[in-house]
């Protein structure tokens, strides 16, 4: 136990380097980079107005010289194209630059560098965070369909809780032999909010049941898993005074539940 909790801090301590690291590195260049596409679309759209009213002005002076030489400009320049789609690609490029941002705040709010402590958490906040970082272990092999009830905040270690989180959404999309839907359903019950994960994977076949909380126990090849996913998943919610659930069927699929008491204490 003691083990597995060690290497549980390791493994926080480290993403709650690498993301201090990230947001350090890439929030500055994207500030810069953000504001100076915003200085470029104001001068795109006055370059385009401007355009216009040149156009406009030529047109007025009747003078087919003058009017063809403007159109022959137009062609050759491929006005038409850059009128339709400058504003648009530079529109296009802030959003990528906010989906970056993005990026940098789920991995900060999962890791919650700065939190790593007892709190009161929006664990609908956290499980979406979570979602995105784990995104591209999952979008390859299935579809997320969350079914979010009304919960309270809960009393909890943010940063442990979305660990669990992140484990058993890699383990349910590992799961999927071609592709499949992960469930994620939260619910108030009692003095209790019930988390759950489902898959329609392969399933865990019975007589293996017993040991999936063991340390080291894994069905994955050799380098592919390390056998502590759930093991560590199991510490972390007793340590939390909640419960770690699973339910599966072969060839159906699995569901892993997780009970957290509301208030820790």
């Amino acid at each position: 136990e003691a083990q597995n909790q060690l290497i549980q801090q390791e493994k926080l301590a480290s993403l709650g380097q690498l993301a201090a690291g990230v947001a350090h590195e890439i929030n500055n260049p994207v500030g810069y980079i953000n504001s100076n596409l915003s200085m470029l679309n104001k001068y795109a759209d006055r370059a385009m107005k401007l355009i216009a009213y040149l156009v406009e002005q030529i047109q007025h002076t009747q003078n087919p010289d003058l009017i063809d030489a403007m159109e022959q400009g137009k062609t050759q320049q491929k006005y038409s194209t850059v009128e339709r789609n400058m504003l648009e690609v530079i529109k296009e490029s802030q959003e990528g630059l906010t989906r970056v941002k993005q990026i940098v705040q789920d991995l900060k709010d999962f890791s919650r560098i700065d939190e790593a402590e007892w709190q009161w958490a929006d664990l609908h906040e956290g499980i979406d965070s979570t979602l995105n970082i784990a995104w591209n272990e999952i979008k390859y092999n299935a579809t997320v369909v969350k079914e979010y009830g009304e919960i309270p905040d809960v009393e909890c270690v943010p940063s442990q809780i979305n660990q669990v989180i992140m484990n058993l959404l890699v383990n349910s999309a590992h799961a999927m032999k071609s592709s499949g839907t992960i469930t994620i359903r939260t619910a108030c019950q009692d003095d209790n909010v019930r988390i759950e994960v489902e898959d329609d994977g392969c399933g865990i076949p019975p007589e293996i049941m017993g040991r999936i909380f063991d340390p080291f126990f894994t069905t994955k090849e050799v380098g592919k898993g390390t056998g502590l996913g759930l093991s560590l998943s199991y510490g972390i919610i007793k340590k939390h005074n909640g419960e770690l659930l699973a339910e599966s069927t072969l060839g159906v699929g699995t569901c892993f539940t997780i009970i957290l008491p509301i208030n820790h204490s």
